[in-house]
């Protein structure tokens, strides 16, 4: 889990122990601000939970997704290896052979001829976290190979197009024939729409935790900031109360 999910979930816990402790100090704790009597924080403490436990669905959801598109592209590449062997084996031209291997180049991420410079020879990956981040490739990088998801997509179903188009291609091998690449290709799409919603919904979940969390004034991060202060003003800041209090830490993303 990423230490940005972990954070969240210990401020949480956190909060926890903090109204424990205030409601420790009995009828002592008694506030004037609404937002930081014990009700409150206990409601805050409930939706803070609730949100973080969403999340955690929404991100499991994201994950199952993610890894039913890396078991799908997993044989993609030696998939189309073999395609290109059966079209050199079959009644075709070699212009026609020509045209696929170009389509297969962009679906596997190699280049007709090398690169001048040496390149990193990771692959871009679907990856699970961080969701929001980009890849670190510059724009020409991520052109040049065209492994994003909805690319590989677009460019199996032109390969596709293009074997449909010629009769020659009729191998006897069921993995490799238009019927099971067709099939491939609908499970693609069906998979890629299923990533694309988990990913809108895990980014929803996500922002309306921050707002739980870390929203201006009445997040659980500023709420706690207050209630460290009214403690302090009551028992002062060299007392044990204050000092055992102002341990608890809450941690609020930059």
């Amino acid at each position: 889990m990423a230490t940005y999910e972990t954070g969240n979930i210990t401020n949480v816990g956190n909060l926890e122990l903090l109204i424990s402790t205030c409601t420790g100090y009995g009828a002592t704790y008694n506030p004037s601000k609404v937002s930081i009597k014990l009700p409150a924080l206990n409601t805050l403490l409930t939706n803070s939970q609730a949100a973080n436990a969403l999340v955690l669905d929404k991100l499991n959801l994201y994950s199952i997704a993610v890894d039913g598109m890396e078991i799908l592209f997993d044989p993609f590449n030696p998939l189309t290896t073999r395609i290109l062997a059966a079209l050199k084996c079959s009644e075709v031209t070699k212009e026609f052979v020509t045209d696929a291997k170009s389509i297969i180049r962009k679906l596997t991420g190699k280049r007709a001829s090398p690169k001048t410079q040496a390149a990193s020879t990771t692959p871009t990956e679907i990856t699970v976290e961080n969701s929001d981040s980009v890849p670190s490739a510059g724009p020409k990088e991520i052109s040049s190979s065209q492994l994003s998801v909805n690319n590989r997509i677009a460019n199996f179903s032109r390969l596709i197009n293009l074997l449909t188009s010629e009769p020659g291609y009729n191998p006897n091998e069921t993995e490799l024939k238009l019927t099971t690449l067709n099939a491939m290709l609908a499970s693609m799409k069906t998979k890629n729409t299923a990533l694309i919603n988990t990913t809108t919904t895990l980014k929803n979940a996500r922002i309306n935790r921050d707002k739980v969390l870390y929203k201006d004034g009445t997040g659980l991060y500023d709420i706690t900031v207050a209630v460290k202060a009214y403690v302090k003003s009551v028992f002062g800041a060299t007392s044990p109360e204050y000092k055992f209090i102002v341990k608890i830490v809450f941690t609020k993303p930059r």
